[in-house]
């Protein structure tokens, strides 16, 4: 028996020196994205908040910290801090307690028409923000399903809708993981005597522990920092941090305070991408303790064990997701007069009563569709480079804080107000780099600012299959000489397929919705959907109204029917880590 297999030893290739432009390669994998990352994201970002925090006194820029004191001494402030925080809070709770049942009966148990239920709860967190906020909005107004229970513009309202968003984070992150536990843990504890419950409470919760506190961090940030639902349903009364700086910077023209509300958001964001980030490595860890196989099993309704999660979870999905967007549907059939038909999608060619809009919806749309092409593109790109640098393991202990520091640094955008971003883009994007060019007037400015949006859910969704990718696989392909961008192509490329193809589904659903910055950057001739169903919410009158439904109706259907394809093709794939 040789030495390389004693001690029953797997083969290993021998390791090879590295080829003379393998690390040029890489410098260019990890370079290309912190570029398009440090000009289009962190140079808006600084250049907002230095726009902020320091005065013009006679040409001479001069520090001026007494924004701090000013805007941290306003009542208003801490208003809506304590709001932010509150909204976040229990919208985490709720979407979490929610989430559970659905995450068992989605990944645990195996029954006909799974994959299309499991696209069908991951629709609502990629439709736009403002959809969603004009679907709740008809939903609990005088006259609607639950008009009765008076919570239009309130507290409730607002984390209604936060749930609706983000109970697919918890069903699909918590899900993940339950699906790969081995079940043979739980079935011992009931062979003991364990009783159903008391098996779940003392086994399998304590297994879910950090996929449960990873998808509550997640879903804590996505809800301190949501903006057009917030927007359109709490009005002035229920603001966040976020909606706090699109009024003090749209309406107030107040840098200052919006600087220091942006560095409140960024401390809380950080935060939250630091528990997010040390959750998601336990929670890896501890997947290498579980079973290569799927657990799942046959669901039965005579087995309570499955029938009270399956119950509870169509009681969620339907009240929770498919009501509202009924409701949507519905409220746009009605026309002004009150009577039923397609009036409203017939305006869709018009630009609204009193010309309240510069294009047509169908142009917006079209527009919207354009857009949304090249941002995804540009997401891909971009965020696939960072998932492939990412991915890598280097046995260097400086390497290793390196790519995490990559990791971290391209999942803050989720985190900063996109409010912040577009404004920023504004203020620096006038000469970028002292080149002769106004890019605020350039037709890219938009997708670009779509993109960096898009980009950390790319990242998290190719990167866990990337990871997954046993390393062995690249070594036997460069030990037979093959070139880094070979091994790419061949190890790498066939296996990540189908997550590339769910990441480009996310970010052209999410680049198609996206309003924060688009709000700041798209001209009145070239507005996007969620741009225009905005506008003819703030314009008076029924006809405008509407249309707005009914365009929230399109921009869904478009959005949906992305996903749900992405979702198709996906198929059990692995991938789509929130």
């Amino acid at each position: 028996m040789t030495p390389s297999t004693s001690g029953g030893a797997s083969l290993r290739p021998p390791r090879r020196r590295p080829a003379p432009g393998t690390w040029l390669w890489w410098v260019l994998a990890a370079g290309l994205p912190l570029l398009f990352l440090g000009v289009f994201f962190a140079w808006p970002v600084a250049a907002l908040v230095v726009q902020g925090f320091f005065t013009d006194d006679g040409g001479t820029r001069a520090l001026d910290l007494s924004g701090f004191a000013e805007v941290l001494s306003q009542p208003r402030t801490w208003r809506v801090v304590g709001q932010t925080l509150a909204q976040a809070s229990v919208g985490t709770v709720l979407a979490v307690l929610l989430g559970l049942p659905g995450a068992y009966v989605l990944y645990r148990c195996r029954f006909p028409g799974r994959a299309l239920a499991r696209g069908l709860v991951t629709v609502p967190f990629v439709l736009p923000t403002v959809v969603v906020g004009v679907a709740f909005r008809a939903l609990f107004a005088p006259g609607g399903t639950f008009g009765w229970l008076g919570i239009e513009e309130s507290f409730a309202g607002v984390v209604v809708a936060l749930v609706f968003f983000n109970y697919a984070v918890v069903v699909r992150t918590v899900g993940g993981l339950w699906e790969r536990l081995d079940p043979r843990a739980e079935q011992a504890a009931r062979s003991l005597g364990a009783s159903p419950w008391r098996a779940f409470r003392t086994v399998t919760l304590p297994a879910l522990g950090p996929a449960i506190a990873s998808a509550a961090a997640v879903v804590f940030l996505f809800c301190a920092t949501a903006f057009g639902v917030v927007l359109v349903l709490g009005g002035m009364r229920y603001g966040t941090i976020e909606t706090e700086i699109w009024i003090r910077t749209t309406q107030f023209l107040d840098l200052r305070a919006a600087a220091v509300l942006s560095i409140l958001q960024l401390v809380v964001v950080t935060g939250a991408l630091l528990v997010s980030a040390r959750l998601r490595a336990r929670r890896e860890r501890a997947l290498h303790l579980t079973s290569d196989r799927s657990a799942a099993h046959r669901f039965s309704w005579r087995r309570a064990a499955d029938a009270v999660p399956a119950a509870a979870t169509v009681a969620v999905v339907g009240l929770l997701v498919v009501v509202p967007l009924a409701g949507l549907v519905a409220r746009s059939l009605r026309t002004p007069d009150g009577t039923w038909g397609f009036d409203n999608y017939v305006a869709l060619g018009t630009t609204g009563g009193r010309n309240a809009l510069s294009v047509t919806v169908w142009e917006a749309t079209a527009n919207s569709l354009r857009t949304a092409v090249l941002a995804a593109l540009i997401a891909v790109v971009v965020g696939g480079l960072v998932a492939l640098v990412v991915s890598r393991r280097p046995r260097s202990a400086g390497l290793r804080r390196a790519v995490g520091a990559l990791d971290a640094a391209f999942m803050l955008p989720l985190g900063v107000s996109a409010v912040t971003v577009g404004f920023g883009f504004l203020i620096t994007l006038d000469r970028p780099l002292g080149l002769d060019v106004d890019l605020r007037t350039s037709g890219l400015l938009v997708p670009i600012a779509q993109a960096v949006v898009a980009i950390p859910l790319v990242v998290r969704t190719v990167l866990p299959v990337v990871r997954a990718i046993d390393p062995r696989l690249r070594e036997v392909a460069a030990t037979l000489g093959a070139a880094p961008g070979r091994v790419l192509r061949t190890v790498d490329g066939p296996l990540t397929a189908r997550s590339l193809g769910l990441a480009v589904g996310f970010a052209f659903a999410v680049s198609l919705g996206e309003f924060g910055a688009t709000s700041f950057l798209a001209r009145p001739d070239a507005a996007t959907l969620p741009v225009v169903i905005f506008r003819l919410i703030g314009r008076p009158g029924a006809e405008n109204y509407g249309m707005a439904l009914a365009a929230s109706v399109v921009l869904a259907v478009l959005t949906a029917t992305v996903m749900m394809v992405a979702e198709r093709l996906r198929g059990d794939a692995g991938g789509g880590e929130f």
